[in-house]
């Protein structure tokens, strides 16, 4: 008879992974081992009831559905022979979440996809007994590139999720605002992960026409079309052992969400005019400064390509979430126009920190282009500065600390209203806030340390 408590003998808890799709058995897989657990990763239920029988587990965390044995039958199985293992099922299936609700004599818990590590990492723990997580530092080699700034704690948060994130071959979504960095969150992924020394393609989405995507993509044949005079070899075939990253996904046509599809569930593709199928195992990092969500409830985007792409979701915060970062960036930009010979003057760190800058990292850089040739690349003086950014410094320096602490207090109390409002859960209340949920979390716990209660009642 198989162990009734399957506890694990040792200090290392052991944690079953089932999940079909691989990118997101690789993402928990590494994820996890990076947090001291030893895991056991299987890509079906059949497979999982199998294991659990010849060895010993401390937790089982499995996708919902899959082919074959569902994840909520593989719970069902799983608890009639081990009734206390602890079981947290994942979901990408909004409608899913009423029928784990009426599994939770089952199961611990579920998350929903795209997984917040944060809170998967917290689940593992208490399901497992461990109650201090170890702090996670950037694996040998991973340091970020010199020209990559990372002052502020949310855009710090954000590439130590990265780091966690490059070594497995999971997919990746980086959103945010147009201009905010997703290009060089990209960068970092890929110098990260283990397939650094091959290449990484750059696609456009927004920038090709539709026409043209398609072959951009996957390559054509000669004759194929009018106009291909020779074959064209595609992005994702020259991205094989690499990794493709696709910025403006959202603008892609739903033809080509098709067939993008295709590549993200099997690898497989044809070159436009053949029918020779092609395979790829080139990792997928895309991008797009849109809601995904609305863009799918909408029907611009295909759900299940959503859910595809959206194994892991990066978001980064901007520019103005993350005032720790102007100068810095600044500094870095105006070293780079001028070689290093300008500096600021007071009075422009000034206004460069007040201005909310709603074109994001890509408005900053250009206006410190705009200053280095305006200052002949000598001292920078708020005179070389944009009028609308020179304006933002131009308040009176005696109101600052009032006006400041005022906006606080209005910001405190929009926080805990919009907590109330969706019972504390913080994804939906970022969403109404118009805020990423890292930057949420972050002001919580700021106003935590200065005394301010921003948690429920218990």
């Amino acid at each position: 008879m198989p162990s009734e408590a399957l506890k694990h003998t040792q200090n290392t808890p052991r944690v079953l992974i089932v999940d079909d799709d691989a990118g997101q058995r690789s993402l928990l897989d590494s994820f996890l081992k990076s947090q001291g657990f030893d895991t056991a990763p299987v890509a079906s239920g059949e497979e999982a009831l199998e294991i659990l029988r010849s060895q010993e587990f401390d937790m089982m965390i499995s996708d919902v559905r899959m082919p074959g044995l569902s994840g909520l039958e593989t719970l069902r199985r799983a608890r009639k022979e081990y009734a206390v293992l602890p079981v947290l099922l994942v979901t990408a299936y909004a409608d899913i979440r009423e029928a784990v609700g009426a599994m939770r004599d089952g199961a611990v818990n579920y998350l929903a996809k795209p997984i917040d590590l944060d809170e998967l990492l917290v689940t593992v723990q208490q399901a497992t007994g461990i109650t201090k997580p170890s702090p996670v530092k950037f694996s040998a080699g991973m340091q970020l590139p010199a020209h990559v700034v990372a002052r502020s704690p949310l855009t710090q948060a954000v590439f130590h999720d990265a780091s966690l994130i490059a070594p497995s071959d999971s997919r990746v979504l980086i959103t945010g605002e147009s201009g905010v960095g997703k290009e060089v969150l990209a960068d970092v992924i890929h110098a990260w992960s283990a397939r650094a020394a091959g290449p990484l393609i750059k696609v456009n989405c927004a920038a090709i026409p539709e026409t043209l995507l398609e072959s951009e993509l996957f390559g054509h044949e000669k004759g194929a079309f009018t106009g291909a005079v020779a074959q064209r070899i595609g992005r994702f075939e020259v991205a094989n052992g690499g990794s493709i990253f696709l910025d403006e996904i959202a603008d892609m046509s739903p033809p080509l969400q098709a067939k993008l599809l295709r590549v993200t569930q099997e690898g497989r593709f044809n070159r436009v005019g053949s029918s020779s199928e092609l395979q790829t195992n080139a990792r997928i990092l895309a991008a797009t400064n849109r809601n995904l969500e609305e863009e799918v409830k909408a029907g611009r985007f295909r759900e299940d390509l959503f859910y595809r792409l959206n194994v892991v979701e990066l978001n980064l915060p901007a520019l103005r979430e993350r005032r720790e970062d102007i100068l810095p960036l600044a500094g870095s930009f105006i070293a780079e126009f001028t070689k290093g010979k300008a500096r600021f003057s007071s009075s422009v760190a000034d206004c460069l920190t007040r201005y909310a800058w709603p074109g994001n990292v890509r408005e900053l850089r250009n206006a410190m282009e705009r200053a280095a040739l305006l200052s002949l690349g000598e001292l920078i003086m708020p005179e070389h500065l944009p009028a609308k950014v020179r304006s933002a410094g131009e308040s009176s320096p005696a109101a600052v600390p009032a006006d400041a602490q005022l906006l606080g207090e209005i910001e405190r109390q929009a926080i805990v209203q919009a907590l109330r409002k969706h019972e504390f859960n913080r994804t939906e209340t970022a969403k109404a806030l118009g805020i990423s949920r890292r930057a949420l979390i972050y002001k919580l716990q700021r106003f935590r340390e200065l005394g301010y209660e921003v948690d429920p009642v218990k």
